[in-house]
Parts: C-alpha cells; sequence; structure tokens
C-alpha cells in the first residue's frame, strides 16, 4: 500500500473520530474484509455459524465505544442563590445563554442540598464524600490567623486521591479556589491532583489575587504573579488547556473547577478607596450595554456572573470541538446559598426560600445543581429527587470503576441511577446539618430545625411550604418527636463540633 492509499484510508476511515471510534471502525473493517474471503470459500456449510459471529461483533460495536472511561468536570459557583440564575427563576434579570444551555442538555436538580453552607466546609465534604463531623472540617478557615498551618485532615481521602486508583488510572487537575487549608501535605498536589492553578484561601481580589496583604495564587505548591487577568478567565483558561492536554494524550482526566466568584473580595483585600466591591471585568458588561464605570452594585453583581456564563461557555465549546462531550460527565452546583446582606439589597435572592448562607433554612442549603451525560443523563429534564454534594464523591466512584475506601463511613450515595432515572427514589433515609448553632434534620418530606440547641425544635413540610412558613410542631408533635430522635441517634454517633484548635493539632 503507497502512501496516497495510506493517507486517503486514514481520511476516510480516522478522520474526524474519536480514538474509540477510530479503533471500532477499524476492527469493523478488518472483521468484514475476513469475512468477506471467508465467505468465498468452501466452509462445509459453516458459514450460519460466521454470519452469527459477525452479527454479534457489530452488535457489540456501539457497547464497546460506550464503555470507554468517562472524563469527570466538577463545577461549582461561590455563593449563588437559587433564583440567581434563570433556569430557575423566570425572572431573573442575570444574562447566562450558556448555562441556560448547559441546563438545556441536562437534568436540572430541584431537590439538591450542600452538605453546609459555608465555603471551607462544603468544600471538603464534597471532595471526601462525608459529613463536616467526620471528616471534622467544620468551620471557615478563612479569617484565621495562621490559616495557612491548617489543612483538611491528611488521612481524608479526596476524590482525585481514589482515581488515582481506578482501573485506568486519572489525570487530575483542580483550578480555582480551594479553601479547605494549604498546610504542607494538605495542598491540591499533595492530595492526588496532577496540577493546581488557584487561590489558597477565599474572598481574595478578583485582579490582584491578594489575600490579607500577600498574594494568594499558586501554580501547584509555588506563588505567582498573574495580577491584571480576571480569576475566573485564570481558573477556566488553566482548566481548558489541561483538559486539551490530557485528551492529546487519550487519558480519561478529572478537572475540578470551584471558581472564587460571584463572591465579593473581603474589604481588607481590595483597594480601601474602592467604590464597588462587585468586580467584573470590562467585556461582561457589554451584553448589558452598561460601561465597565457602572455603579450600581446589582448590575456589577449581574456581570460577574455573566462572566462565569461566558467561561463555561468557552469551555463547553472545547469539549465540542475534541469531540470529548459525549463522554465528559459535567456537573454543575452552587456551594451554598446567597448571604443576607445582599438578599435584603435586592442584588441576590434564594427565593423561593427561607434563609441564606450560613444558615440552615433552605435558601443556605437547597443549591441550583445541574448534571449532564449525553445519552445516559436525559435532557432537558428535572429531577426532583432529594440528593446532596456528599454523592459526587460516589458517583466519581461509579463513573471510573474506582473503589470507594473501606476503611470510613462515605455519608453520601451513588446517585449515577438517579440522574440517569433508573432509579427514582432518594438513596438517603435522612440528611443530618450542624452549622454552628444550628441543628436540622430531613426525612421524607418533613424537616425539623433550631437555631440552638436550646430552642424548641420547629417542624416543616418541605412538599407544600417550601418557604417553611407554618410551623407544624404544636400539631404534629409525634414527628417533632421522631425526626429530633433521629437526629439525637446520628448525633451520638459522631463527635461533635471540634474547636478549630483541632486542626492546628491534627491536620495529619
Amino acid at each position: 500500500m503507497n502512501k496516497v492509499k495510506i493517507l486517503k484510508w486514514y481520511k476516510t476511515t480516522c478522520m474526524g473520530r474519536s480514538w474509540a471510534g477510530a479503533l471500532s471502525q477499524i476492527c469493523f473493517l478488518g472483521v468484514r474484509r475476513c469475512f468477506n474471503s471467508l465467505m468465498k470459500q468452501n466452509l462445509n456449510g459453516h458459514r450460519t455459524k460466521y454470519v452469527l459471529l459477525f452479527l454479534t461483533f457489530l452488535f457489540m460495536l456501539p457497547s464497546l465505544h460506550s464503555q470507554k472511561t468517562p472524563n469527570i468536570l466538577i463545577i461549582t459557583v461561590d455563593n449563588v442563590g437559587y433564583g440567581d440564575f434563570s433556569f430557575y427563576n423566570e425572572d431573573s434579570p442575570i444574562l447566562t445563554p450558556h448555562l441556560e444551555q448547559l441546563a438545556g442538555q441536562s437534568t436540572r436538580l430541584t431537590n439538591f442540598y450542600t452538605a453546609s453552607p459555608t465555603c471551607t466546609v462544603s468544600r471538603a465534604s464534597l471532595l471526601t464524600g462525608r459529613i463536616p463531623q467526620r471528616h471534622k472540617t467544620t468551620k471557615q478557615l478563612v479569617g484565621l490567623a495562621g490559616n495557612y498551618g491548617i489543612g483538611l485532615r491528611q488521612s481524608e481521602v479526596l476524590i482525585p486521591e481514589m482515581l488515582k486508583n481506578a482501573p485506568t488510572p486519572f489525570a487530575t487537575g483542580a483550578f480555582g479556589k480551594w479553601n479547605i487549608g494549604f498546610a504542607p501535605g494538605s495542598r491540591p498536589t499533595e492530595r492526588g491532583f496532577d496540577e493546581y492553578l488557584g487561590i489558597a484561601s477565599g474572598n481574595v481580589d478578583h485582579f490582584t489575587h491578594v489575600y490579607a496583604g500577600k498574594k494568594d495564587l499558586y501554580h501547584n505548591t509555588e506563588s505567582i504573579n498573574r495580577t491584571g487577568v480576571y480569576s475566573t478567565d485564570l481558573f477556566a483558561d488553566a482548566a481548558i488547556d489541561f483538559i486539551e492536554e490530557k485528551t492529546e494524550m487519550d487519558a480519561p482526566w478529572f478537572v475540578y473547577l470551584p471558581f472564587d466568584a460571584p463572591h465579593h473580595p473581603g474589604a481588607r483585600n481590595i483597594d480601601p478607596d474602592a467604590e464597588n466591591i462587585w468586580q467584573a471585568p470590562d467585556y461582561a458588561f457589554e451584553p448589558y450595554g452598561l460601561s465597565p464605570d457602572e455603579k450600581d452594585p446589582r448590575k456589577r453583581f449581574n456581570a460577574v456572573v455573566t462572566a462565569i456564563d461566558l467561561a463555561i461557555g468557552r469551555l463547553m465549546e472545547k469539549l465540542e470541538e475534541l469531540n470529548i462531550a459525549e463522554n465528559t460527565f459535567v456537573f454543575f452546583y452552587s456551594d451554598n446559598g446567597a448571604f443576607y446582606p445582599y438578599i435584603e439589597s435586592g442584588i441576590q435572592t434564594n427565593a423561593p426560600f427561607k434563609g441564606a448562607g450560613v444558615t440552615l433554612w433552605e435558601g443556605g442549603i437547597r443549591v441550583p445543581a445541574l448534571a449532564r451525560w449525553p445519552d445516559r443523563i436525559p435532557a432537558g429534564t428535572t429531577l426532583d429527587t432529594r440528593l446532596w454534594s456528599l454523592d459526587v464523591f460516589p458517583a466519581c466512584a461509579k463513573l471510573a470503576g474506582a473503589s470507594l475506601p473501606e476503611d470510613r463511613f462515605i455519608d453520601g450515595k451513588n446517585m449515577i441511577p438517579n440522574l440517569t432515572g433508573e432509579n427514582p427514589y432518594s438513596p438517603h433515609e435522612t440528611l443530618f446539618f450542624q452549622y454552628r448553632n444550628f441543628d436540622a434534620l430531613i426525612w421524607g418530606d418533613w424537616k425539623v430545625i433550631r437555631e440552638s440547641n436550646e430552642e424548641a425544635w420547629q417542624l416543616y413540610n418541605l412538599k407544600n411550604d417550601i418557604t417553611e412558613s407554618v410551623n407544624q410542631a404544636e400539631t404534629r408533635p409525634d414527628l417533632v418527636q421522631k425526626l429530633s430522635a433521629s437526629f439525637a441517634l446520628q448525633k451520638q454517633e459522631i463527635d461533635h463540633y471540634l474547636e478549630i484548635e483541632y486542626l492546628f493539632q491534627n491536620t495529619k
């Protein structure tokens, strides 16, 4: 076969196909050629057997293609309220066309909870699949003196560490807000990630990446300077580069993309003379016909979210360009609800829910979430099954064919059957929450909550009263007794709150 014929064969057989598709095509052509050759020979009546074998192979080809280990992309946004997105609230003024497109390609979760209503604790729970009282990171690390000496316990197993032990080991990258401690031994590249570009803390200036007077941006474990590059773009571009590189290497990859936006910078991390805390790049004002000098905080916040949308749009386009979108599981969610000051000022909304971040009312813990996996998860659907962020850990294990750690209790459950429509029932009998003085437990349609252990339990029916407006504790004391007893029993099984000194002493 000369070079011209080889080139022609390559163009007609392989070009435009993924490696799995090309391999399937090559196998098909090879078997067909052998089949035709055999049919021309005297096979003494065995033609039927070969026909059946050939047909069996044809039926197996789609299965072989679909069994390729999927890539996994987890995207987190920071402090976005349930009602901030138009695909949950049609009255939202925020322009997010790419996220709306993603929602149309996904199942939209309407009963999804985060394990904690604050950044550090929520992220630690996502990555471990365990409630805060098990992994012990029960409080926010940002703002604590000497926080660089603290880290999520090194004895905890994180998603990337688990995926490194999958039958086909994953390439792993994290790009964005780490926020679970940056002590030596607890940094991303020391916890299973091959590459990291992001901030160690949170609340940083989105353009200077400064936290408490010092640069907080790192590549792996080294401090770097990218002053002037907007953080959302910085993290998205790093993720795109990583995905492109690993796809060329034909390796399954896991990318964790925790944006630090739209969370505003802390007051001590920006110019004290700054007129506005909502930092957005100039281009994000253009869809609204606004000037980058716009002073209205609501409009500036909208631009911050639109910048995230544009970054996610570029990321989704890259998956299509690389011909890997169909083999990539995408999960998008907010780490917790919006906070009271911005709800009260009309900048954000957790509508239709009561409460806000750092509380255990629905507005603090019930968050927007999307799951996309073409041809497996039904597109354009809504899922009301109760799930939570801890379920991401075992879902990743299932997708990768990895084993869950056997030496610890994993609170999350594999949610893939729920997302694909195979199982309509929640894998959880109850959801257990504790944060600061708040206690809460959800069982079926019912929720008990109290703002301190010195207060009486309140009882709400979430199916009929999603705004938690009608306290039924007096009319249903039987349910209060049942749920509060369940809460007490679960509390006995785990250590209660540990002071932050615990992590100073027990990072390892």
